[in-house]
């Protein structure tokens, strides 16, 4: 009884999918967020969102401030299994930014550029999060709590500036 009341609601559900109107045409790529934050980052790191954190301690510069161009990471919670990455595209204060990221909430596989997202963590560390939501324009209720910025730039050329720094302040290797 229960695979058929199951069976029913899906073909329902389907049913009214059919129905509405699609928002994604078929000739338009469906983004994934991590297709799209590789991409338009230049952080090269694969996998699901919530491990590229994990996977960018040891290559690239991280850290709670954001600056431009940075990939967000959130963390996985509630329906948010897998995690999210935005990548921050401008910085309006040092509470406030905004993200151009894909695959979020109401827009399911589509790219949404320079969303509000506000950092409402008690430290001012960015480790917890609101973000502007369209439908009722303004910032949703929801708090996601973030790992912190993954920043576009690898971590062994900040090793090899500050060694540079390091020998040009002692006077090493001067002519």
């Amino acid at each position: 009884m229960t695979k058929r009341l199951t069976a029913a609601a899906l073909a329902a559900t389907l049913g009214l999918f059919a129905l509405s109107p699609s928002s994604v045409r078929a000739d338009e790529p469906y983004w994934q967020c991590v297709t799209f934050a590789r991409m338009f980052s230049g952080i090269n790191i694969f996998g699901d969102a919530w491990t590229w954190w994990n996977q960018a301690v040891d290559r690239f510069r991280t850290g709670r401030a954001p600056e431009t161009g940075s990939v967000l990471v959130f963390r996985p919670e509630g329906r948010m299994t897998r995690g999210h990455v935005a990548v921050v595209s401008e910085i309006l204060t040092d509470r406030v930014i905004r993200v151009t990221h894909a695959n979020w909430g109401g827009s399911r596989g589509r790219v949404e550029e320079n969303v509000t997202v506000v950092d409402v963590s008690g430290a001012n560390d960015w480790s917890a999060v609101k973000v502007w939501y369209n439908p009722i324009n303004d910032l949703g209720t929801t708090v996601y709590p973030t790992y912190g910025f993954i920043y576009n730039s690898a971590r062994e050329g900040m090793e090899a500036g500050r060694q540079m720094a390091r020998a040009a302040a002692s006077g090493a290797g001067q002519p």
